[in-house]
């Protein structure tokens, strides 16, 4: 784990009265991808079943090192490494259980898991297997361990236009039951947004809604173009966007929510700080912001940790945490009843600590 990641987990020193709080909360999860998700335990048992035909290291402590990033691109590289380890309908399955097991021990009542299908099916996991496996570790995380799974299919940026194409296919042709929305991740430098418009316009005449990263590592136009091109209803990250008064304006006017993820954005430079992270900024400015924590494990993080670092960054209490996590309630995309009844548990949560 680097320095500056290790320096984002230290912001919660001297906050441990607000982390039982925080732990014990009810919480949604807007941000956060499938693989990225993927737990040193679960990592290093695909690597050992996949050993000899995979560079990723099979020892849980070897892995610490090997999540240990330069820059986004070198973050990229490794993540694809991880990709490459699932490779069969069985590895999809044990990895989406995985996953819906550590938010369960988190607490987190409903998550909006980001899905690559393009990934394993261009890797040769036949489209039908992989929809399968996905939608069975779903139907048993809720029933099992009470957390409901959501899924936005994204792009891989770096993969171009075929990944675009297929993307769409899987997310308009196959789409699984759990499945709500339609994003664009990767690399965001060389990977304009405008080209992906005609996926996003078939994604998005078919219901789904628009939720493609934007302004991490490039400025706020990258954003811009996400609204304008993408009809972008939430956008993944907006690092950028507090350089640009107008755009502020406009998300703030609208009520456009941000994903933020914090340590993430350590851990890939697009900041190089926590410190200087704007999610103050974004706050004083009445942006609707939701906390993530984008691929925690190999960020060396989770959405509890992610809660307590912006309680020290915003200054919260456990009543302004509440409100935060609140925010996720309302910007995610479960029905009205499923959003009152998940508020609900945040605020008896909060009267309860209180009492």
């Amino acid at each position: 784990m680097s320095a500056d990641v290790r320096r984002s987990r230290a912001v919660t020193e001297g906050n441990k009265g607000i982390e039982a709080f925080i732990a014990a909360m009810p919480k949604a999860e807007l941000h956060v991808h499938h693989v990225g998700s993927a737990s040193p335990r679960v990592v290093a048992e695909l690597a050992a079943r996949h050993e000899g035909r995979s560079r990723v290291p099979v020892d849980p402590q070897a892995l610490a090192e090997y999540f240990t990033f330069t820059d986004f691109a070198h973050f990229i590289e490794v993540y694809l490494s991880v990709v490459d380890l699932i490779r069969d309908a069985e590895d999809v399955r044990a990895l989406t259980y995985g996953v819906a097991e550590d938010m369960a021990r988190q607490h987190i009542r409903y998550a909006e898991l980001t899905i690559t299908p393009y990934s394993s099916v261009s890797r040769g996991i036949p489209d039908v297997a992989f929809m399968e496996a996905i939608e069975d570790a779903r139907k048993a995380a809720e029933k099992e361990l009470g957390v409901v799974l959501r899924w936005c299919f994204d792009i891989p940026g770096e993969a171009g236009l075929a990944a675009a194409e297929e993307t769409a296919r899987l997310a308009v042709d196959l789409a699984p039951e759990g499945l709500v929305s339609f994003g664009l991740g990767g690399p965001e430098i060389g990977v304009p947004r405008p080209q992906f418009k005609p996926y996003f316009d078939r994604a998005r005449a078919v219901g789904l809604r628009s939720v493609p990263h934007a302004g991490e590592t490039t400025g706020p136009q990258t954003v811009w173009d996400a609204l304008r091109d993408l009809g972008a209803e939430r956008i993944g990250h907006g690092t950028q966007a507090v350089h640009d008064p107008a755009l502020v304006d406009h998300l703030g006017e609208h009520r456009i929510p941000l994903e933020v993820c914090p340590t993430s954005n350590i851990a890939t430079r697009a900041v190089e700080r926590i410190e200087d992270h704007p999610i103050k900024q974004m706050v004083d400015a009445g942006l609707l912001v939701t906390v993530n924590s984008d691929d925690p494990p190999m960020f060396g993080t989770d959405l509890n940790t992610e809660y307590a670092v912006a309680a020290r960054l915003l200054d919260l209490d456990e009543a302004g945490v509440a409100a935060l996590a609140k925010n996720a309630v309302e910007a995610s995309f479960l029905d009205p009843a499923g959003k009152a009844r998940l508020a609900g548990e945040i605020d008896a949560h909060l009267a309860a600590w209180k009492g």
